[in-house]
């Protein structure tokens, strides 16, 4: 004998209960604080220094260029005896070319380069 299915009326039916829409579009994330609430400190760095980040960026390379990259952070790895990663090495140089695009303009490096290609 079939089971019989109980509807949200309570009576018995062929369709089964279904969650509400307030249950199924609830909030997955926690609501932002109110603006007169004081922020929550950030969290200390973990020892290794690696810092999360928010956003991401995909970036292509030729195979020299990454071998050049590669050759640089071991250099560095054995220089200042610490791992420095791909992403740290990038980001460090990011900051790098905009400090000098910010402080020289045009006759930055950066500059320079992208008007030569």
């Amino acid at each position: 004998m079939p089971r019989r299915v109980t509807t949200s009326t309570g009576g018995a039916g062929k369709r089964p209960a279904m969650p509400g829409a307030d249950e199924l579009f609830r909030a997955t994330v926690p609501a932002r604080p109110a603006p007169d609430a004081e922020p929550e400190e950030e969290p200390a760095a973990p020892a290794s220094g690696r810092v999360k980040h928010d956003e991401k960026m995909t970036v292509y390379v030729t195979a020299a260029e990454l071998l050049a990259v590669e050759q640089a952070r071991l250099e560095l790895r054995a220089e200042l005896g610490r791992s420095v990663d791909r992403g740290r090495f990038v980001r460090a140089a990011l900051a790098v070319a905009l400090a000098d695009l910010d402080a020289r303009g045009v006759q930055s490096d950066v500059a320079r380069r992208l008007s030569e290609s």
